[in-house]
């Protein structure tokens, strides 16, 4: 049951992250740039949570684990849009920080997740 708790916990965390991901989307400015990293950002920050998810609904440990490399992938992808975004400064670099530096302990979370299922029998 403890499984269960952590498993929920995470995915509040995850849920939590893509809203204020969604929000930070929503304040970028309204030009063809930055519609279009929006969209980049969106589909690969949305993609951590869905494949989570459907982590759970796997039907094998093989697929388990391919959701959870899915999703550590976007979070990946996630960052190099984030660090984009930074670079050609469309917004202030604070407000990027707090996103990055859960998206980095996300990250990690995803990577101990997929090696401790790999060692499981």
């Amino acid at each position: 049951m403890p499984e269960i708790k952590v498993q929920q916990d995470f995915k509040s965390r995850l849920h939590k992250w893509i809203k204020d991901l969604v929000f930070f989307l929503d304040a970028l400015p309204n030009d063809f740039i930055s519609k279009n990293l929006t969209s980049q950002l969106f589909r690969s920050g949305s993609s951590i949570g869905a494949n989570f998810n459907e982590a759970y609904a796997a039907s094998s440990k093989k697929d388990f684990i391919n959701f959870f490399h899915h999703a550590l992938k976007s979070a990946n992808e996630s960052k190099f849009w984030l660090e984009l975004i930074k670079d050609i400064r469309k917004v202030d670099e604070s407000k990027i920080g707090a996103l990055t530096e859960e998206l980095d302990s996300i990250c990690r979370i995803l990577a101990k997740s997929i090696i401790t299922a790999k060692n499981r029998k």
